[in-house]
């Protein structure tokens, strides 16, 4: 396929849809959960391509999720490797509808790459680039004034020489945090140097310092459709936390002022695709916006099985869909994760790692 094409928009039942994100550890990816909500939909009959940065990424070897998976490369190699590779995977698929990335780092290059992709027939449902960096941990205190919402007191370091006199604006503890991932709360000086030096280690700078907010944690699930309207949003309680800090079960909510805040995110910066909340009630009734991260979380998949498919409703926004607000959902559904081993082949992996790519036969899909 060439970027001079732009072949005609297939209906979203029968759509081919290429998902990133396959990494389901203990810190999981997004991308399983939102191909097992598209799966769920009784109206999707299409086909799923996963998208994968490492061979060992465990939703490659799972059998009913993806019919074709890809290694694509990572965000570092630049714009121009990944769209190679997407029309080198279109041609060996015959086509890639929709798309959909899951990953905060990614989505930088895919928003760059849009004009391209939608010129190719590959469609998403993206925030801008300024949208994006509005709600970023370095921006979220000036968009929390702007729109309404309490932030906790938030530094911006650029030094770690910053963190001798932290303690004057932030008294400890407090968390650190790195720009994509990462969150270490840290009681004295010395143990939030490790924090610093660590996230730099891993993700570089800015880190970010924010003000411990002792409470309840919650977080809401919500999708915007580009004019500030809210398709719709899913309030969860995280019940089982991971030693990361990550949701091992939740349950969804009733909180009105949940989706208040998430409406008044959405309106203020006319946001276009999913996004998460992540919110801390205290004991006085406060809400605190902790983070918003900018695709769907990875615990996506309890929106289909609590009646509100957001995955499919982002699916069918971004091939042109006129989608209604979707309001009503279960309040009491609950989602627990499980650990399990998957069984593969050495022919499996040996397609992966060498030539990049992997078919699902039909009884793989089945056995």
């Amino acid at each position: 396929m060439t970027g001079r094409e732009i072949p005609k928009r297939r209906d979203a039942r029968s759509a081919t849809v290429a998902v990133t994100g396959l990494n389901a550890t203990d810190n999981p990816g997004p991308g399983v959960a939102v191909i097992r909500a598209l799966r769920a939909d009784p109206d999707f009959r299409g086909r799923i391509v996963g998208l994968a940065y490492d061979s060992l990424d465990p939703g490659i070897y799972a059998r009913d999720l993806c019919d074709d998976v890809f290694l694509v490369p990572y965000p570092s190699r630049g714009s121009e490797a990944l769209l190679g590779r997407l029309d080198y995977i279109a041609r060996r698929v015959g086509a890639i509808d929709a798309l959909i990335p899951t990953l905060d780092a990614e989505l930088a290059g895919f928003i760059a790459l849009e004009p391209q992709l939608r010129r190719r027939g590959v469609h998403t449902l993206l925030p801008s680039r300024a949208q994006l960096d509005a709600r970023s941990k370095v921006n979220l205190a000036e968009l929390g004034a702007a729109a309404g919402f309490d932030v906790p007191h938030t530094c911006v370091l650029s030094s770690p020489r910053d963190l001798y006199t932290l303690h004057e604006q932030i008294p400890f503890p407090l968390v650190i945090k790195g720009l994509y991932y990462g969150a270490t709360v840290v009681h004295d000086v010395t143990a939030a140097f490790a924090a610093f030096h660590r996230i730099v280690a891993e993700w570089g700078y800015p880190v970010i310092a924010q003000q411990l907010v002792a409470g309840e944690e919650l977080d809401v699930l919500a999708v915007g459709n580009g004019d500030g309207g809210l398709v719709g949003a899913l309030p969860m309680k995280k019940t089982t936390l991971t030693d990361k800090g990550k949701g091992w079960a939740g349950v969804t909510v009733r909180d009105p002022h949940l989706l208040e805040l998430a409406a008044r995110f959405v309106e203020h910066t006319q946001w276009r695709g999913p996004c998460e909340v992540e919110v801390m009630r205290t004991r006085d009734g406060r809400y605190y916006v902790i983070e918003i991260n900018p695709r769907f979380p990875a615990w996506c998949y309890l929106s289909a099985g609590a009646g509100m498919n957001l995955p499919y409703a982002v699916l069918r926004l971004a091939l042109g869909d006129a989608v209604e607000p979707l309001c009503s959902y279960e309040v009491g559904t609950m989602f627990v994760r499980i650990a399990l081993d998957q069984i593969a082949s050495l022919e499996q992996l040996s397609a992966i790692t060498q030539h990049g790519e992997l078919a699902v036969t039909s009884e793989e899909r089945v056995a």
